[in-house]
């Protein structure tokens, strides 16, 4: 029986193997803890990270889902205004389901394209 940390890693090493990031389409990896949530784009062959957000200084009453988003629509901000229009989107071996999709979305629809 694996633990769901082992089953992760073993899911973001398969993922990590097809996709890498470049200054022109960087990838976008997200982490979320138990209260925080957060993204970086990242250049992979200069091996540093672009631009990035987080649920850190939000102090906002909301649901996880919609904090989120909220962090979904601060990256896209953030990444067009440095030049940056495409990206490969890296879940970090978590399900494409709940705050993931919620960011995703929200990176989406505030003009990032992936």
């Amino acid at each position: 029986m694996i633990s769901k940390i082992e089953r992760r890693n073993k899911i973001k090493t398969r993922i990590r193997g097809k996709i890498s990031g470049t200054a022109e389409r960087p990838r976008m990896t997200v982490f979320r803890s138990n209260k925080q949530i957060y993204v970086q784009l990242i250049d992979d062959l200069a091996g540093r990270t672009l631009v990035a957000a987080s649920s850190k200084g939000l102090d906002q009453k909301a649901t996880k889902c919609e904090i989120a988003a909220l962090v979904g629509t601060a990256i896209a901000a953030k990444a067009l205004e440095a030049g940056i229009s495409e990206v490969v989107f890296d879940r970090n071996g978590y399900l494409f389901h709940g705050r993931v999709k919620s960011l995703a979305d929200a990176a989406r629809s505030a003009g990032l394209k992936f």
